[in-house]
Order: structure tokens, then C-alpha cells, then sequence
């Protein structure tokens, strides 16, 4: 998925390389984000509340063998950026600036702290496995009321 290679080659480039943990929550709220500004999905992927956040299931497969560690892959940021369309290299930029600065706990604890990650998991034990899907409408909703001011 680009809006995850281009995720992992940012943060190699800020010398700052990604978990997978971290890089699920990461999209999670790029996802979100976009959803919420443009009122379309960044990516076609569905999103699971899991224990540990919001995840990718397909992205996570294929960066799982790196466990906790930072993700370590060769990914040719210069061809992704001719790839990606400039309001999409934009927002994912601002995604990393936000909440990059965050740890992967961080970010586990802030989505846990929101409605939609709340909502999908709807009463299931904070350490029971899930696949309940994350809806777009339910990011939507939320994240758009947050940029209106509305959010909590």
C-alpha cells in the first residue's frame, strides 16, 4: 500500500523508522483525516479495532515479522512521491508531523480515547482479539466534528 510505504520511507528519512504498531495507528488517522477533509478514503483497506488500536490487517501481515522493532525496508521515496498525487504526499506529511511525534503507546492510548475505536469495539473486553471493522462513516463523523470544533 503506498500511503504505508510512504509512511515507513518519511520516517526513515526523519531518521526516525517506524514500528508496525505505530504504523498502523498512523494510518488509522491518515485514513481518517482524509475521510474527514475530502470525504473520500485514502486507501480501500479496512481498518480493525484490535487490542492495541486501530490496524490494517493486510499492511500489518506484511510488516509483523519486524515485531516491535522498527521497520527495516528499502522503499524508493523519490519514485512513491511521482507515484502520489501532491495533495495526498501533503496530507500524509501532516499526518507524521501531528502525530509522528507521538510513540506507538501514545498513539494506542489516544485512539483507545476515541469514539470510533470505542464504538467499533462496542463493550468487547479492552484484551479480547477483535476484527470489528473501524467504519469509514463512524471516522468520518468524528473526525469531521473535531475540525469543526465540535469534538471532545
Amino acid at each position: 500500500m503506498r500511503a504505508a510505504e510512504f509512511l515507513i520511507a518519511f520516517s526513515h528519512e526523519c531518521g526516525d523508522p517506524l514500528s508496525n504498531l505505530k504504523l498502523q495507528k498512523l494510518l488509522y488517522y491518515s485514513q481518517a483525516w482524509f475521510l474527514a477533509l475530502y470525504d473520500k478514503p485514502l486507501f480501500d483497506e479496512r481498518i480493525e479495532a484490535w487490542v492495541h488500536g486501530p490496524a490494517v490487517p493486510p499492511v500489518y501481515g506484511e510488516f509483523k515479522k519486524w515485531t516491535w522493532q522498527p521497520i527495516e525496508c528499502e522503499i524508493d521515496l523519490p519514485a512513491l512521491e511521482k507515484a502520489l498525487e501532491k495533495h495526498v504526499q501533503d496530507h500524509l506529511t501532516e499526518v507524521m508531523d501531528v502525530y509522528g511525534v507521538m510513540s506507538a503507546y501514545q498513539l494506542e492510548k489516544l485512539t483507545h480515547s476515541e469514539d470510533p475505536w470505542k464504538k467499533a469495539r462496542n463493550g468487547i473486553p479492552l484484551d479480547e482479539p477483535s476484527t470489528a471493522i473501524i467504519t469509514h462513516e463512524d471516522m468520518k463523523q468524528y473526525y469531521r466534528s473535531r475540525l469543526n470544533g465540535q469534538g471532545n
